[in-house]
């Protein structure tokens, strides 16, 4: 017990618009490739934005209990999945002897919406009575986290976060914490989202945050460039094993970095919007920095929030430059929402996976589509094609509605 336990991260699980596993999506995005397409499966007709990284092939019999599926929201499917691999990769078994120091922590912003609206639309066409009873159980966004504890027989500390677009990375920063108290000794962290939905799709679009482009899907999501016009929706899973690094030496785990902080801040300011000054989001990743005894000038990356509407982009910039100083035109940039869409609760895990691949393969994944940078968005953000660096120090930047700031920090593990 105690707070020096150093925690550190033994495996990944990945599922994205551009692939079923880790390597599928890494490849998809090292290779700078985009996973967004025009929406047909539901009718969205009548919306500015009608595209959207989907997952397609997507089989949860494949893996799931055919009966435990069908109750079961995608989101939690997704999230089920994921757990699973990062589980296999990091070759951790969980039995009678260690199950209560393994505890779940997954993060979603909006839950089961697909189970919701199909209940509600038979709710409108069938009566009361015709509502499943699996409803409640299938919407709650806790859920995923109930069912990767009940599929993989954690039985440690089980909870889930919700604090919009940066619910997987505080499931993630929050499972560092307790790992570094010593509540688990290994925590299944993450976050998983489904919510290209009608009421999905639709809410966002009249809200005019997502782009317009339909006619070309591919170069439609555009973080950085002059002609951003919103964020692409997108749908996955990220999950990382968080494990206490003498516990991973004793079993004998391959480990892919260290966790070295977790910073948080709030905007107090707007229910969508940052504040224009970028300061709480640079105080975010400075705490985070600080936490983890690291000098600035030792960042080589960070994944940023990056979700190509016109303020964040440059807020967010902003925030890097008032955060690094000089050391801001030094750093490798890159938002990956450019290829996996946004995928609101399950950006901040999917991400936080990518800047873990980074400081593991060093290699810098793309910020695809910058075709015309914005002059106020100035700094490196590997535009187009993926780039060779040794990365020691990595932070991932996440920020949800409400103004959830939380920076996560990752560095290549030494003995």
């Amino acid at each position: 017990m105690g707070q020096n336990r150093r925690v550190v991260v033994t495996g990944l699980g990945l599922i994205t618009a551009l692939g079923l596993d880790l390597n599928e999506s890494w490849d998809g995005l090292v290779n700078g490739i985009s996973g967004v397409t025009s929406v047909e499966k539901i009718d969205v007709s009548k919306l500015s934005c009608r595209i959207a990284a989907q997952i397609n092939d997507f089989q949860p019999k494949d893996f799931i209990d055919f009966k435990a599926s069908k109750r079961m929201d995608r989101f939690t499917q997704f999230a089920v999945k994921s757990s699973r691999d990062a589980i296999a990769d990091s070759g951790l078994v969980i039995d009678d002897s260690n199950s209560h120091r393994v505890g779940v922590l997954i993060g979603s912003g909006v839950g089961g919406l697909g189970a919701l609206e199909k209940q509600h639309t038979r709710l409108l066409d069938k009566g009361a009575d015709k509502v499943s009873p699996f409803i409640i159980p299938m919407m709650i966004s806790n859920m995923a986290a109930a069912h990767v504890s009940i599929t993989s027989g954690a039985k440690g500390p089980v909870s889930a976060t919700s604090t919009a677009c940066a619910a997987g990375s505080n499931a993630i920063g929050d499972s560092f914490e307790i790992i570094k108290r010593g509540q688990a000794d290994v925590m299944i962290a993450g976050g998983s989202e489904a919510a290209i939905t009608q009421v999905g799709m639709s809410g966002f679009s009249n809200m005019n945050a997502m782009s317009s482009r339909n006619d070309d899907p591919e170069a439609a999501s555009r973080p950085f460039d002059k002609d951003r016009d919103g964020f692409v929706m997108g749908e996955g899973s990220g999950m990382i094993i968080v494990e206490e690094l003498e516990r991973a030496k004793a079993r004998g785990a391959k480990v892919y970095c260290e966790i070295f902080g977790y910073g948080m801040s709030g905007e107090a300011f707007h229910i969508t919007a940052l504040e224009k000054s970028g300061s709480n989001v640079a105080r975010c990743m400075s705490l985070c920095i600080e936490e983890g005894d690291i000098a600035k000038e030792e960042v080589g990356y960070i994944n940023a929030h990056g979700t190509a509407t016109p303020l964040n982009d440059a807020i967010e910039t902003k925030a890097i430059k008032k955060c690094f100083g000089e050391h801001a035109y030094r750093l490798k940039i890159s938002s990956t929402k450019s290829m996996t869409g946004h995928c609101l609760g399950a950006s901040g895990a999917i991400e936080a996976v990518v800047s873990i691949m980074v400081i593991n393969q060093n290699i810098i994944p793309p910020t695809i589509n910058l075709d015309n940078p914005d002059p106020v968005c100035d700094l490196d953000y590997t535009a187009k094609v993926r780039q060779k660096k040794n990365v020691e120090v990595a932070l991932s930047n996440s920020m949800g509605f409400g103004g959830h700031n939380v920076t996560l920090g990752f560095k290549k593990y030494e003995r």
